[in-house]
């Protein structure tokens, strides 16, 4: 079986890319580059033996979709390829809504096209806005508190009236919480452009060297220590997420929603605390103002996913950090070095 993906080669598009050809599945994959490197497609080499097909191109280009879809017989599509950073998204939000949005949308006219009526869609738990409570299930109120949320509710609103019009078609959203840790080899991993928006990147950048201190936005929420709590998922198995949306319900005609987390919350402190233990490294930080938009809480309710999928979560919150500090210790300048 071929599998388009689109932003194969980024942080839990390579994970996903390791885990399907493990699985049997043959990855086809297309990214600009944007945010990833083409030598992410040697080290997927040298972990399973076998290089990807890659394209480099847009998902905004109808043309290079035309090319991929005429020259293999894909059977559905794993779309990872969209921007993911809350604060350039208030930055820029024309470039949010013009790449997740309308590239989304000429990605399924692509499909439509070629005939290829499976999607399995990267979300997010933004979708959820502040929730009234927590753990977080699939048929909680959607909103958004940012372009970035709602670029991702847009395409969940628009996938979910396609749906309606075409019946013959299987579409997943599948709504990620905090993806985390690494492959076991060392060998990939997140590796952020710039200064990380996200926690473990951050902290491990501080214990590697790379950065002085954390910055930790808020201390003063209505969780135990203060920090804000959220749902960490190891990025492979997410990946292994993905897998199970394509074999269980990918040739089932619907609209299929779920949550992929592990149902437990975090503190940042709790992570900080845990990186500390698996590196051996101190990691200073610096308690700050509330970022906009955040929340106290967030941690998903994924029994949906156990129950249809079969899938659940399996690392440990020391197997995420371990995994995290040896790709980031092997690699303290990323790909780059």
């Amino acid at each position: 079986m071929k599998i388009l993906v689109t932003g194969g080669t980024g942080y839990i598009g390579s994970h996903t890319c390791i885990q399907m050809i493990e699985a049997g599945i043959t990855p086809i994959i297309l990214d600009n580059l944007y945010n990833s490197k083409e030598l992410v497609l040697d080290r997927i080499k040298a972990v399973t033996g076998s290089k990807p097909e890659f394209y480099e191109g847009d998902i905004r280009d109808s043309h290079i979709l035309e090319k991929i879809f005429a020259e293999h017989d894909i059977e559905g599509v794993i779309h990872f390829a969209g921007f993911k950073a809350v604060g350039e998204s208030v930055a820029k939000p024309l470039m949010y809504y013009d790449n997740n949005v309308s590239g989304t949308l000429n990605l399924v006219q692509a499909m439509d096209k070629a005939g290829v009526k499976q999607l399995v869609f990267s979300s997010s738990a933004t979708v959820y806005g502040d929730p009234d409570s927590v753990p977080i299930r699939e048929n909680f109120p959607t909103s958004a508190t940012n372009p970035y949320g709602r670029s991702k509710l847009m395409v969940e609103e628009c996938l979910t009236d396609f749906k309606k019009a075409n019946s013959e078609w299987s579409i997943t959203l599948l709504r990620y919480f905090n993806p985390v840790g690494a492959h076991k080899s060392g060998m990939l991993g997140e590796d952020p452009q710039g200064i990380p928006n996200n926690l473990l990147p951050f902290v491990a950048q501080v214990a590697v060297g790379r950065r002085e201190k954390l910055g930790v936005f808020g201390n003063d929420y209505p969780t135990p220590d203060g920090t804000g709590v959220r749902d960490y998922i190891h990025v492979v198995d997410l990946a292994d997420g993905h897998i199970a949306a394509v074999n269980k319900v990918g040739k089932k005609s619907g609209l299929h929603i779920f949550n992929l987390g592990t149902g437990q919350g975090q503190s940042v402190l709790e992570m900080v605390a845990a990186f500390e233990k698996a590196s051996n490294k101190p990691v200073p930080y610096e308690v700050m103002a509330r970022r906009a938009g955040d929340i106290a809480e967030c941690w998903a309710d994924p029994s949906h996913a156990e129950e249809v999928l079969g899938w659940k979560a399996k690392h440990t919150l020391d197997e995420m950090v371990e995994d995290t500090w040896r790709w980031q210790s092997m690699n303290p300048n990323g790909y780059e070095g």
